[in-house]
């Protein structure tokens, strides 16, 4: 019998990663143009079988679910964000600007699994191929860290790589970063798309096999995506961003880490750490980074709004200011806030207000540079901008929560008792939301609740003719 030979080779968009049998001038997944490269064949699929053995699926039934037990990382807020803990056999991807404090996260991170007092056992591999094994060691004593089990290993190199890792046998493997991965299957340039899939699916593949977890660092594009783009995504269970701010209320200190996917927790708690000179510390205290305290009234354009970032509840100083148009269309500069969501809300006022807001510029920013995605802030915006464009301030320690609906409604928002007592916790004595469930007990001293954005404003601003 004839034995048909095996193609040594495959085309592969250097974009995207698409495989074809032949040369394409255009790639039909991703669109683009002569992004098709010559790429030999990896002998990887075939390992399984080289030893003869076939492949078998088991009960679900029948499988121990401890192996997906999770360990501390030692650090509580990237505990917090990742969910309780690491997965075992889970990868994670950390994205960010370069700079940013990716590497020093990582760094204190193995630190911390690998302290003697922590209950886990094993080695720790830190690979770096942005750094040397001294520069990384330099950083490790500024930082005081104890780094007796942490393993170095300072390559791009992906065979050297797992040579070292089943030397090893790490329980946690730190690769900083992706982009600096490369091995020769692959067939294209190192940084390329398709060495950074190729690796980083190698190295996800070990460990979804050994008690073992991977961290990935990447850098992220201008657009502030992780370069690839966003290919490595799909690749692990957990997906972070670590961002930091530039509002000089905290110099630029803060940073905030964030996870857009995660397969074995919720994707809404947030991390807050500062940067200092030992390194990232975590915030015990968040919301007093985000309020600016003062002496005395409030200037117009200011309010505090009680938002929910996962589990906690964080107050935070919401700044709005309205100039005349400078153009023939009114523009809307928010960064912070979502700009479709500051419109739709300026929007709102000037329908139910008869407050005119389409011949205004429109500024928004948040005091402390964090992102507010909850739509409990929009009550609060929306009285923002009305004491901005009025003129008149908020009264001084209210805090406010709700969620504002096209007809002008306050609709009903989730965990209120938490929001009001961590607002009295930070010694705000009045309180503006919607009227609460029946079955919640809420205390009645200086807490307001209103139905619709005209209550709400003339509650607020008790001097205004509604």
């Amino acid at each position: 019998m004839r034995v048909k030979k095996q193609k040594a080779s495959v085309y592969r968009c250097s974009s995207c990663g698409r495989e074809e049998a032949k040369w394409m001038g255009r790639c039909t997944e991703c669109g683009e143009w002569n992004s098709f490269v010559e790429t030999a064949v990896s002998k990887v699929d075939g390992r399984a079988r080289a030893a003869g053995e076939a492949p078998q699926s088991l009960p679900l039934s029948s499988v121990d679910p401890l192996e997906g037990i999770r360990i501390k990382s030692g650090i509580t807020e990237l505990d917090r964000v990742l969910g309780g803990g690491i997965m075992k056999r889970s990868a994670i991807l950390i994205g960010g600007e370069p700079g940013i404090g990716k590497s020093t996260l990582l760094l204190q991170a193995a630190a911390a699994v690998s302290d003697p007092q922590s209950s886990i056992k094993g080695r720790i591999l830190f690979v770096s191929g942005e750094e040397s094994a001294g520069q990384v060691k330099m950083r490790s004593d500024r930082l005081g860290l104890n780094a007796d089990r942490i393993e170095i290993f300072c390559s791009g190199n992906l065979e050297e790589i797992q040579t070292i890792i089943e030397k090893v046998k790490p329980v946690l493997i730190m690769i900083d970063s992706a982009q600096t991965l490369f091995s020769a299957e692959a067939g294209s340039s190192p940084g390329t798309v398709n060495q950074m899939k190729f690796c980083s699916w190698e190295l996800v593949s070990w460990i979804k096999e050994h008690d073992s977890a991977l961290f990935l660092s990447a850098h992220v594009t201008k657009d502030g995506q992780i370069s690839g783009p966003k290919s490595l995504e799909h690749l692990v269970d957990t997906v972070l961003y670590f961002e930091d701010s530039t509002q000089a209320s905290n110099d630029g200190s803060t940073r905030f880490l964030r996870a857009v996917k995660n397969r074995f927790g919720s994707t809404e708690e947030i991390g807050i750490f500062t940067m200092g000179e030992k390194g990232l510390s975590t915030v015990e205290d968040p919301s007093l980074l985000f309020l600016v305290r003062r002496e005395g009234d409030l200037p117009p354009g200011i309010t505090t709004a009680a938002v929910l970032e996962g589990s906690r509840t964080l107050l935070v100083e919401i700044q709005a200011l309205t100039v005349p148009a400078k153009g023939a269309v009114s523009r809307v500069f928010s960064d912070r806030i979502d700009h479709a969501r500051v419109s739709r809300v300026a929007a709102v006022i000037e329908k139910h207000l008869g407050l005119r807001l389409s011949d205004q510029d429109i500024y928004v920013n948040i005091a402390g540079g964090i992102r507010i995605t909850e739509t409990g802030a929009e009550l609060a915006l929306a009285c923002a901008l009305y004491s901005a464009r009025t003129g008149i301030p908020a009264p001084v320690k209210t805090a406010i929560a709700g969620e504002l609906s096209l007809a002008g409604e306050v609709r009903p928002l989730r965990r209120l008792s938490g929001r009001i007592k961590t607002a009295r916790n930070l010694g705000f004595t009045g309180f503006l939301c919607p009227p609460p469930p029946a079955e919640e007990d809420l205390p009645s001293e200086g807490f307001s609740g209103v139905n619709n954005i005209k209550e709400a404003v003339k509650s607020l601003f008790s001097n205004t003719n509604m």
